[in-house]
């Protein structure tokens, strides 16, 4: 019986098994640590009378051969103390199973680069033969810069039983649903996972677009090509999928940490965490309490070369360190007591408290001392000199002693400038008010213009001096006419099956009765967007020719009935690249859509964009009774 099969036990004399990560079918994986290299790795180990053991350690061997930045290599392999195990490197990281269960999709961009890195390591190992074989969401991890780790190559597969043929095929396979489970938070690939599986019908797993509004068409086709390809269809290769998914995510700058934002951070994702050992106190070397403290140190480590460094004793029982000082110098040492200090090579030293208080800072300078006032000529200061034209105050000399004119003033000296005098009234009142007073005029003139021509757009543009042309009562122009000779289809592009919105009664709606009706198949939920899957379904209208139209009449034999009227020039597949020409809700059972000038057309649809609930059985379902339209 095996021996290494718990925490602690020591594998092959080096691996020291840390954590059990998981466990299935007697196989056991573990995070161990290496004593040889001192780092972690991860360690697949199954007896070694298994059945699985020789094609384990063959799985090894081609695993091996493959070399590629994204995927974890193997470092050794190896039979010991009645086990068989395989060691690769460890990384840190959230699996991608962790990301869909608890934040779910990633968003068709980031999605799209996940699967292209994945892809892109596959196809180097695809080249040599190699293929992964069992690539679920559990074995692709994400780190905490946005990188991506590929786990378990080739040895998940064998523990699991799977055999090596056919790997390839799978690999691709499972690569399309890697991006379905990125795009939907839902698992439809071959090999098992902790994710949801995706729905399906009739045994057929439903496209992206199917179970998640937004998916864009490029990355719904590609899933389709792949999940749901029948075995006489070709499916695109490893290289086709790298390079459909880069054309599709462009420039990829940013992606990687936009990735790394959105990731539920796990607590492997910050590393293993580096404690330091408590710091001894540094004792002189010939002291006893330093004998009796070499006995607890490591005695592998060098001496402390006393070429370095100078020590001071401080009194206190500790050692005050400086680098090549005297010892009657004063040693600045920082207040960090206890760090560390590593020189050039393998010395050490420790810091220690300061032995005199810090210096107190320099005292301030003393501002200059500055007068309140402005020296005068009489004691002894510059003379004021006015600006050039200026003239006294009313009531001061030229040749006051205040009013710095005169032979004093005239010769250069420098004056301050004089006081400025007080403001003055102007006539008439405040200043300013003037100007109050016409704002308000032109205010109420505005007023009055807007007003009439208010009054103006309300009479239908006739002015007071014209009479209108039209008599009293009737309208300045004759509604458009009847447009006669319909025929309709239903248009379903979102549909699974063909026939099922009631094609045969769509001719209904435009056979001038009322009483007869289209109605749409019963929906368990709304229209789309969510919770449901289908956005709209509705009718196309052959108008026999091309049409002004000017209005289009809809009689709903229930409601509300939400509807948006498309124009096509040919006869449309979709509602994505035609124009709309109108919507609304028909909240008492009709609903009259009048487009704008010059709308031109062929042909319009119906688009029905949110049905009444039917009390019969509980399901929303549409009745279309009479389409109108009016034009030339």
């Amino acid at each position: 019986m095996p021996t290494s099969n718990r925490p602690g036990d020591v594998l092959a004399d080096r691996y020291r098994l840390v954590d059990l990560l998981s466990e299935s079918g007697g196989g056991r994986f573990w995070r161990a640590h290496d004593r040889m290299l001192e780092r972690y790795v991860a360690i697949h180990v199954i007896a070694e009378d298994d059945a699985r053991a020789p094609q384990f350690m063959d799985a090894a061997r081609r695993s091996a051969t493959v070399l590629d930045r994204r995927i974890l290599r193997v470092l050794d392999a190896d039979h010991a103390d009645g086990m068989c195990f395989v060691v690769n490197e460890w990384g840190w990281g959230t699996s991608l199973d962790v990301v869909a269960n608890n934040s779910g999709p990633l968003g068709p961009r980031r999605a799209a680069w996940v699967v292209s890195e994945v892809a892109d390591s596959l196809t180097t190992a695809h080249a040599a033969g190699v293929g992964h074989g069992r690539l679920n969401p559990e074995n692709v991890l994400i780190d905490a810069g946005g990188g991506l780790h590929i786990i378990g190559f080739c040895i998940d597969a064998a523990l699991h039983g799977v055999d090596a043929d056919g790997a390839l095929e799978r690999d691709i396979h499972d690569v399309a649903g890697l991006l379905y489970c990125a795009l939907t938070a839902k698992w439809p690939g071959r090999s098992g996972s902790l994710v949801a599986q995706a729905p399906s019908v009739h045994g057929q797993v439903l496209r992206p677009r199917q179970v998640r509004a937004g998916v864009p068409r490029q990355l719904d086709a590609l899933c389709e090509a792949v999940l749901t390809a029948q075995p006489h269809e070709r499916i695109p290769s490893m290289r086709a999928i790298r390079d459909e998914l880069r054309d599709f995510v462009g420039d990829a700058t940013g992606v990687a940490q936009a990735l790394a934002a959105s990731v539920p951070r796990m607590q492997a994702d910050e590393g293993e965490q580096i404690v330091l050992p408590p710091v001894p106190e540094v004792l002189p070397h010939d002291s006893p309490e330093a004998a009796g403290m070499r006995d607890v140190l490591d005695t592998d480590q060098p001496p402390l070369d006393r070429g370095t460094a100078s020590f001071t004793d401080t009194g206190t029982g500790a050692l005050s360190v400086s680098d090549a000082a005297p010892a009657s110098a004063e040693v600045d040492v920082p207040t960090e007591a206890g760090l560390p200090i590593f020189g050039d090579e393998d010395d050490v030293s420790w810091l220690e408290r300061r032995t005199s208080p810090v210096p107190p800072p320099p005292p301030f300078e003393e501002p200059p001392e500055r007068p309140l006032f402005a020296p005068t000529p009489t004691d002894g200061g510059p003379a004021r000199k006015p600006r050039e034209g200026a003239t006294p105050p009313t009531g001061i000399r030229p040749d006051d002693e205040h009013w710095p004119f005169g032979p004093e003033a005239q010769r250069g000296r420098p004056a301050t400038r004089p006081r400025p005098p007080a403001p003055v009234a102007l006539p008439g009142g405040v200043p300013g008010r003037s100007w109050q007073r016409l704002a308000g005029v032109l205010l109420v003139v505005l007023l009055l213009a807007v007003a009439l021509v208010v009054a103006l757009t309300l009479r239908g543009g006739e002015s007071p001096e014209e009479p209108s042309a039209t008599p009293s009562g009737s309208s300045s122009q004759a509604p458009a006419p009847v447009l006669e000779g319909l025929s309709v289809t239903v248009l379903d592009p979102l549909g699974t099956d063909g026939g099922v919105e009631n094609d045969d009664q769509a001719p209904n709606a435009v056979d001038g009765d009322p009483a007869t009706t289209w109605s749409t198949q019963g929906y368990n939920d709304q229209l789309g967007p969510p919770p449901g899957l289908k956005t709209g379904v509705g009718l196309v209208v052959d108008l026999g020719g091309s049409h002004d139209v000017t209005s289009v009449e809809l009689a709903f034999a229930t409601s509300p009935t939400s509807a948006t009227v498309f124009a096509a020039d040919v006869p449309p597949a979709q509602v994505d690249d035609i124009t709309a020409i109108g919507s609304g809700t028909a909240e008492n059972g009709s609903l009259t859509v009048t487009p704008g000038e010059g709308v031109s057309a062929s042909y319009l649809v119906i688009w029905l964009t949110a049905l009444p609930l039917d009390p019969s059985d509980n399901r929303y379902r549409g009745q279309l009774a009479e389409v109108v339209v009016r034009g030339r």
